[in-house]
């Protein structure tokens, strides 16, 4: 399976706050090797999240597509085989 189902969403950049088009998501933390558990999370009626491994703070961002992210370099990509 070349695609998540869940978006996947890392902090390399160690930026304070990432803007999200998605209300359900995976936190890895940073890119491995550096990650950390990868953690679900649910918005819910929320619209922040923090999570609970690597404190970053998660905003959703309704202008934003499904697995986007601002900044858009957040977004865990996979690797070509």
């Amino acid at each position: 399976m070349s695609d998540h189902v869940v978006p996947h969403f890392h902090n390399d950049a160690g930026v304070p706050i990432i803007e999200i088009g998605s209300k359900e998501f995976m936190c890895v933390g940073a890119n491995p090797p550096f990650d950390h558990p990868h953690v679900f999370l649910d918005l819910g009626n929320d619209s922040e999240i923090i999570c609970p491994y690597c404190s970053t703070l998660y905003r959703y961002a309704a202008d934003l597509g499904a697995g986007q992210a601002r900044p858009p370099e957040c977004v865990v990509k996979d690797k070509a085989a």
